[in-house]
């Protein structure tokens, strides 16, 4: 028997087009940011709770005014 080179007739699928790289980069490093702001304490959550302070007068929020 002998050993015979068979051409590849097929070629390689077309590598991932850059905006796909690009998106999932950016998807990592958001996912990564809020994951630090989780662990460090400064969750976007925490801010909601000021919301509901805005339409208190300084008084109902218990600053004395001068």
């Amino acid at each position: 028997m002998s050993q015979t080179e068979v051409a590849p007739d097929r070629r390689s699928p077309p590598g991932t087009p850059r905006w796909v790289k690009v998106f999932g980069i950016i998807a990592l490093v958001l996912v990564l940011v809020f994951i630090t702001l989780h662990l460090t304490g400064h969750s976007p959550m925490d801010h909601n709770s000021n919301m509901s302070n805005m339409d208190m007068s300084p008084t109902q929020q218990g600053v004395q005014q001068p």
